[in-house]
């Protein structure tokens, strides 16, 4: 009961369409956003709630070594628990957290190829299926389209779904969709885009592609205090 409260209370679910999913099986989706806004956490709170789907969740950072992707987690996890004043905190925590898995490449490393062989080891010893996979980190700055589109197959073939994070900056040219330049080449490949847009002291978490129209959902906002998304 606890994990259907969650995952009903979970204000990203209005970004889904017919379905409480945002992202389809085989499906792309990316958070932007320029440095320090909190795509990270935005991605935890994702994975968060394929857990208590009962989902399994690879989590593959670039960036952050294994201790601190636990401790993005388990500050979320204890945020969300706070603003519901969940009391089993530790009962659920241990329920879910055994659905997740942590990996990190170094980014000069990091290939679909070897993405590929360490999954086939995972799942040929029957140690862990992904059904969900977040990337953290990924360099968007370079011609990363052949990779990208292999990644795709992969997922398609796997029945997966994959988010990333996309860092853009403050001198990023957009088009009229809001889509950074530097992504518009690559935005064919992603079912759902969303953006994390700074307004004053407020942080705007809206939907680009994919999701309903801004009209069909309540403003959601990304708190800075507690890095959690409200509606």
């Amino acid at each position: 009961m606890l994990k259907k409260e969650l995952i009903f209370r979970n204000p990203l679910r209005l970004m889904g369409h017919k379905t409480e999913d945002i992202l389809q099986s085989g499906g792309f989706g990316a958070v932007l956003a320029r440095a320090g806004l909190g795509k990270t956490a935005i991605l935890v709170q994702l994975a968060i709630d394929s857990l208590l789907r009962n989902r399994n969740v690879l989590h593959i950072s670039l960036d952050d070594p294994v201790k601190k992707v636990c401790l993005w987690y388990e500050e979320v996890f204890r945020n969300i628990a706070d603003q519901y004043n969940i009391r089993q905190t530790e009962q659920l925590w241990e329920a879910i957290v055994s659905n997740r898995l942590i990996m990190t490449f170094r980014v000069d490393s990091f290939s679909v190829p070897k993405l590929e062989e360490r999954l086939t080891d995972l799942i040929e010893q029957n140690i862990f299926l992904p059904q969900v996979i977040l990337i953290d980190g990924l360099p968007f700055d370079k011609d990363i389209r052949k990779p990208l589109t292999e990644l795709k197959r992969l997922v398609e073939s796997r029945f997966m779904h994959t988010w990333f994070t996309v860092r853009t900056h403050r001198h990023d040219e957009y088009g009229s969709d809001g889509i950074p330049a530097s992504l518009l080449h690559l935005s064919d490949l992603f079912d759902v885009i969303i953006k994390l847009q700074p307004e004053g002291k407020k942080i705007h978490v809206k939907s680009l592609k994919g999701g309903p129209d801004a009209c069909d959902y309540p403003e959601l906002l990304l708190d800075p205090s507690t890095m959690l998304v409200k509606g």
